[in-house]
């Protein structure tokens, strides 16, 4: 496998998931208007639509990551030597090893931004005194207490919940979705075993779990980024 028909497989990889970055120029002259900007581009036909939809794919994923920058004319001289079966500057192996440790350390700054947003919230908000802090650094918080007995680690359990990042991102809700879900206790990251051991039926907490009691170094899907710390709003409805 050459490496260009690689690199085509990353591309596609980018577009469909969350885990690479997105290109965005730094424009430096005034920006159009949204007539002007609009009037830049017609799309007459079905290549134009789907290559300008590939364009916001790969921009929008790589952003993600971090990549806010890019020079463009080096980006459109190096896209169109391939296309053209043109000589390039720079060799088939440099161009993966450039990209390979490129986007490995942009993946190492977000790791280290997460762990450190992270951190820095969890120390803010475990001196407010509606939270509790346990001795593996789960943080809770009681908005409706419970009656009854405590489920164990061999529970099977039906809550509500609602999942967040700490910038409010929605991740996941049963809420939203009007259906609760039920579980066995020990199945699930560390820091609902333990968080929900804590409450009752009834009881409603907010669960503030760092990164090593929730996903971990390897995050979960394309909505959960490694090294998050999540945020649950949990309701305890039965104990089964």
């Amino acid at each position: 496998m050459g490496i260009y028909t690689r690199s085509l497989i990353v591309i596609i990889i980018v577009i469909f998931s969350c885990s690479t970055e997105a290109i965005a120029q730094k424009k430096k002259k005034k920006k159009k208007s949204k007539t002007e900007a609009t009037a830049t581009l017609i799309m007459s036909n079905e290549l134009d639509s789907i290559s300008y939809a590939l364009g916001m794919g790969v921009a929008k994923n790589l952003q993600s990551s971090g990549l806010d920058s890019i020079n463009m004319k080096a980006f459109d001289e190096g896209f169109g030597k391939i296309l053209n079966g043109d000589s390039t500057l720079i060799s088939e192996p440099e161009v993966q090893l450039l990209l390979q440790n490129y986007f490995q350390g942009l993946a190492q700054k977000q790791q280290e931004k997460f762990m450190k947003e992270g951190k820095d919230f969890l120390a803010i908000n475990k001196l407010r005194d509606e939270v509790d802090t346990t001795a593996s650094g789960l943080q809770y918080e009681v908005i409706v207490a419970g009656e009854g007995p405590h489920p164990t680690t061999e529970s099977e359990v039906t809550v509500h919940y609602t999942g967040k990042l700490l910038d409010g991102t929605v991740f996941d809700s049963s809420v939203d979705r009007g259906e609760p879900i039920s579980f066995n206790l020990g199945q699930v990251i560390p820091g609902w075993t333990e968080g929900l051991q804590l409450m009752q039926p009834g009881a409603k907490y907010i669960l503030y779990i760092p990164y090593d009691l929730a996903y971990g170094a390897k995050g979960a899907g394309a909505d959960i980024p490694p090294y998050a710390t999540l945020i649950f709003e949990v309701e305890l409805i039965s104990i089964k």
